[in-house]
């Protein structure tokens, strides 16, 4: 008969701690492995024949570690870190310690433990040429700022311009004196932007051939390829969330509550899940309220938020059509269906004739 184990695993960059429990619930053994998938690989083929659970926590090893032995036939149970304060908030940090727990509670109540499913392997490689472009984007603005930083420190100020043509438009403007400084810099700046080009070009084509369902996401104003793509490749199928009003909620758009006793209060949003997905969807929602915006539901939801006034109206208001757009992002891609700019509008408008 099979024994019912449970393995916590702490991951590290060249270690492993690993804690394991029977199921009266004693201890097995504890120890590091080094964390190559051979040395993994030894250690767990003594429990291939029994029950094993393992339990380790999200990190940058977890995608293939949790894949390879969820391949052997393991139950891989892979924990968001930060929805398990009994770990990231201890005030008395250990590897072994952290393993131990996480084999206690796998072992106890798996519902408690906040899991996630990792990307396949395909949606990350392909993630990864989104997350490279992205980099390049962010090193490219860094050295553009930095060039602006010592023009004034110089009394001199840069005309404004689009990023990729920025070193055509200041290549004339610089001081002899500051030219060995410069330069360089611009040679950076237009490498950079052939190669996010280049980048754009992968992504272009990738959305074309591999993910179609792409052009329907890019039906609303604002939403460009990176964006469809990145929503496409992060949530992977739309058939993840049943109800599409919970997409807000899993890329953190929607507020923390505190509710306890006779308290009852929202706080900020809780910036739970891709972190680029949602700035991604703040930069469309900037779009959308801005003045290239087109009218439409989603511009009318952020133009009545603002138009309540307060403290900190508009980023409320740009928060809340981000996650009105995942909302319909998640819809249109799941129904297959063509955007109507103005689907609520007639809708109420039926309502109040009805």
């Amino acid at each position: 008969m099979k024994k019912n184990i449970t393995i916590g695993m702490d991951l590290g960059d060249k270690k492993n701690y690993v804690f394991g429990l029977n199921e009266e619930g004693k201890k097995l053994e504890s120890q590091f492995i080094m964390n190559t998938q051979k040395q993994i690989e030894k250690f767990f083929k003594k429990y291939e024949k029994e029950n094993t659970r393992i339990v380790m926590e999200t990190g940058t090893h977890s995608p293939w570690i949790s894949e390879m032995l969820k391949k052997k036939g393991f139950e891989v149970l892979v924990v968001n870190s930060n929805q398990l304060p009994l770990i990231s908030r201890s005030i008395r940090k250990n590897d072994m310690k952290d393993a131990e727990l996480l084999a206690r509670l796998g072992r106890f109540d798996k519902d408690l433990l906040h899991t996630i499913e990792h990307r396949s392997q395909e949606s990350r490689n392909d993630l990864s040429i989104i997350k490279s472009r992205n980099k390049l984007v962010e090193t490219r603005a860094s050295l553009v700022n930095h060039v602006r930083g010592i023009f004034k420190s110089f009394g001199q100020s840069i005309p404004s311009s689009s990023t990729p043509s920025f070193t055509q438009k200041i290549i004339f403007d610089i001081p002899h004196k500051l030219k060995n400084a410069i330069n360089p810099i611009l040679e950076i700046i237009d490498t950079l932007t052939v190669k996010i080009r280049n980048y754009d070009k992968q992504i272009k084509e990738l959305s074309e051939i591999k993910y179609p369902e792409t052009k329907l996401l890019r039906q609303v104003n604002g939403v460009g390829p990176v964006t469809a793509l990145t929503f496409i490749l992060t949530i992977e199928t739309p058939d993840k969330f049943q109800r599409s009003r919970t997409v807000g909620a899993f890329l953190g758009l929607t507020s923390k509550i505190f509710d306890s006793g006779e308290i009852n209060k929202q706080l900020r949003i809780s910036k739970a899940g891709n972190k680029y997905l949602r700035s991604l969807l703040i930069t469309c929602s900037n779009y959308i309220m801005g003045p290239f915006g087109n009218d439409c539901d989603l511009r009318q939801h952020g133009l009545k938020i603002m138009q309540r006034g307060g403290k900190n109206t508009k980023k409320k208001a740009i928060v809340a059509v981000a996650r009105k757009l995942s909302v319909l992002l998640h819809r249109l891609w799941k129904d297959k269906a063509i955007y109507d700019p103005f689907y609520n509008s007639k809708k109420d408008t039926l309502k109040q004739i009805a």
